[in-house]
């Protein structure tokens, strides 16, 4: 694999389980190395590296504020900034009001929201999503996905979010890299260019349709290969 990731995209990862999306981003993160081969970065990530697992592994103990503070104060900072810093990030996701809230009063797409908050509290440049809303229902997943995208189009840091949807890579992604079957390979990059998705109506738009077209018959192709 060879795959260049410029500041500021919105790139996402297609292909079937088992390919390698997750084990790359997880490389990425340093979680785990590479067996062979390097990953070279133009600058220094220490600390700037946010992560959004498929599940919110939240601590069930820890209010929402708590939860999204964690980070921060690990980090160093002190307990009355930290959770400044963590109620604006919470209203960012549309959770004012809930700081207080545990864990096991949130819905699914609240819980997930946390999470998102508690990965952006920190400003990091590069944001790693391991399939972070496929267990919600599509409603919530959609809005989630459009809160995401404002988020990202606000702030402008990276993005690297792995999916199984081609309708999710569409209307979020700037690239969308399709991987083959294990072992995991690039097959196609395909790109949505940014005046196609310049109004609120993409996701209901012909050239959203056909976009969405283009990229099941790259999975097709690579599940082929």
């Amino acid at each position: 694999m060879s795959l260049s990731i410029a500041d500021g995209d919105f790139l996402a990862l297609l292909g079937p389980s088992g390919c390698g999306k997750s084990t790359l981003l997880r490389m990425i993160a340093g979680l785990i190395e590479p067996s062979a081969g390097r990953l070279n970065w133009q600058a220094d990530m220490t600390g700037q590296i946010g992560f959004v697992f498929q599940e919110p592994t939240l601590m069930p103990w820890a209010s929402a504020l708590r939860n999204v503070a964690l980070p921060l104060e690990l980090a160093g900072m002190a307990r009355a900034e930290a959770e400044q810093r963590a109620k604006e990030s919470l209203a960012r996701v549309e959770l004012t009001g809930f700081e207080h809230a545990y864990p096991r009063t949130l819905s699914g797409g609240m819980k997930m929201r946390v999470s998102i908050a508690r990965a952006l509290v920190t400003q990091p440049r590069l944001l790693l999503m391991d399939e972070p809303f496929a267990a919600l229902d599509e409603i919530t997943r959609h809005r989630l996905n459009e809160d995401l995208l404002r988020l990202w189009q606000q702030q402008r840091f990276t993005a690297i979010f792995v999916t199984h949807s081609t309708f999710e890579s569409v209307f979020l992604a700037e690239r969308i890299v399709v991987m083959s079957p294990r072992p995991g390979r690039i097959r196609t990059e395909l790109r949505i260019p940014p005046v196609d998705r310049a109004t609120a109506e993409f996701r209901t738009s012909d050239v959203y349709a056909a976009h969405c077209r283009a990229v099941s018959h790259a999975l097709a192709d690579a599940m082929a290969a």
